[in-house]
């Protein structure tokens, strides 16, 4: 069955305000529960995950999470029932999941209405990460979901509302926070080695033209390609964001305040459908709304700058950036180079940089690295990301990113766009701590 989006989109939106009776709260005034800073439930002795979504990230998610100790995958849904049933055999040994959901486009509800489960692992297309987290919360249950974890500031809001008045978490997985060098990047800065961080860069620089637009790669109708139909500027800024703003403390002392964005015109799938299809195909005349090149500009409420890039179109080698500078020091990834006082107009030669590397290693890595390498999932960075989730629900403890920073984070996608639609004006990023930022303190080091 074909939705449209945009209806979809509105029919959830007003399904899920009805559901967790509240308005639309574009400017966040209105609270109906708790603040959810430093929030931490009740330990559990077992963690009862329902995945919804098995498809490339949900294939690797189920695979991940059976390695976890106190980790048990009590259900799976998906639209597709042969994507459920060929789960089963990685479950040789183990006790296979009790609730298998598919057949409807509303199958995944019933997972969330299990009484048995106790966190929703979403890994659906993009559209539905808002409305099934929702309803999940709804049911109950902890949420965690795939980036970005909404597409609208509307979105962003009933995250944010229904995590508050639910007193469920609701956490984005954004795993490059748990990548080896953003790790790295997070504990120098946290020992002040960088001086007072100023600006950060980050990116997601990944050439995806096969993916977007090759039905031979990727259905015709895929949800990826209709979003660069329909919109323009960065939807997905997170990958670059999050560690930035783990670096910079944002929500802990700090705040994203106001952005400006700007796209390039629009070459690369045009000319890849010409060169693969021919000039006269569908996919040639296609029109897409988005620019190869989305540049958007933040500054935070202490007046720190941070850049972020997307393009998945041209042809050029995948990139993060990854750059976080203070006033003693930078470090850049892609490669990982590092200058330090008293010698910063020249980066640290190997043999030093491995010594800095060394010493400032991130404890999780030093003590879970190589459990995370033989579990592999973007060089390990996927199984901490898994593995300290289920740490943190099984010992009732705070997670590592909050409802605020999914929200935040995420609300750069509809941000983005606004800005480009209204000639590259600036947009003020909206508080969704209410304020908080100001009294909360950055967590230990373990994250």
């Amino acid at each position: 069955m074909q939705v449209n989006r945009r209806h979809f989109l509105k029919g959830a939106v007003v399904a899920s305000l009805a559901a967790s009776g509240c308005q639309s709260l574009g400017n966040g005034k209105t609270a109906k529960g708790a603040p959810m800073m430093g929030f931490a439930a009740p330990a559990l002795e077992k963690v009862r995950i329902g995945n919804i979504g098995i498809g490339a990230r949900g294939n690797g998610a189920v695979s991940r999470l059976l390695r976890i100790p106190g980790a048990e995958i009590a259900g799976l849904a998906d639209l597709h029932e042969e994507r459920v049933t060929k789960q089963l055999a990685k479950f040789a040994g183990k006790t296979p999941p009790k609730h298998l959901c598919h057949g409807s486009e509303d199958a995944w509800k019933r997972l969330c209405e299990a009484p048995d489960i106790d966190l929703i692992y979403i890994t659906s297309p993009w559209r539905w990460h808002t409305p099934m987290a929702v309803y999940a919360m709804e049911c109950g249950k902890h949420a965690v979901c795939e980036v970005p974890a909404a597409l609208s500031v509307d979105e962003c809001w009933q995250l944010v509302t229904t995590s508050e008045r639910t007193r469920r978490h609701c956490m984005m997985l954004e795993n490059c926070c748990y990548g080896f060098n953003e790790m790295l990047a997070l504990n120098m800065c946290r020992q002040k080695v960088f001086g007072t961080l100023v600006h950060g860069e980050g990116a997601y620089i990944h050439e995806r033209l096969k993916a977007l637009i090759d039905p031979k790669h990727y259905d015709f109708d895929s949800w990826r390609r209709e979003w660069t139909q329909h919109h323009n500027g960065t939807p997905y800024p997170t990958h670059g964001l999050g560690p930035i703003c783990k670096c910079m403390d944002v929500h802990c002392g700090d705040r994203l305040a106001r952005l400006t964005s700007m796209s390039s015109a629009q070459f690369g799938l045009t000319e890849y459908a010409r060169e693969k299809f021919g000039p006269d195909s569908r996919e040639a005349k296609m029109v897409y709304r988005k620019g190869d090149m989305n540049i958007t500009s933040i500054r935070t409420q202490l007046g720190r700058t941070i850049m972020l890039q997307h393009d998945t179109t041209s042809r050029r080698p995948y990139s993060r950036i990854n750059l976080i500078s203070g006033t003693r020091g930078i470090l850049a990834d892609y490669p990982l180079r590092i200058a330090l006082e008293p010698n910063t107009h020249d980066w640290l030669k190997p043999e030093e940089q491995a010594k800095i590397v060394e010493k400032y290693t991130h404890p999780l890595w030093a003590k879970s690295g190589k459990a995370a390498l033989a579990a592999g999932g973007h060089g390990g960075m996927d199984y901490l990301m898994d593995f300290r989730l289920m740490h943190c629900l099984a010992n009732g403890l705070p997670l590592d990113m909050s409802v605020y920073d999914a929200a935040a984070w995420s609300s750069i996608v509809d941000l983005a766009e606004r800005s480009i639609n209204q000639g590259n004006n600036g947009v003020d990023i909206p508080d969704f701590t209410r304020g908080a930022w100001q009294t909360t303190t950055p967590r230990d080091i373990v994250m």
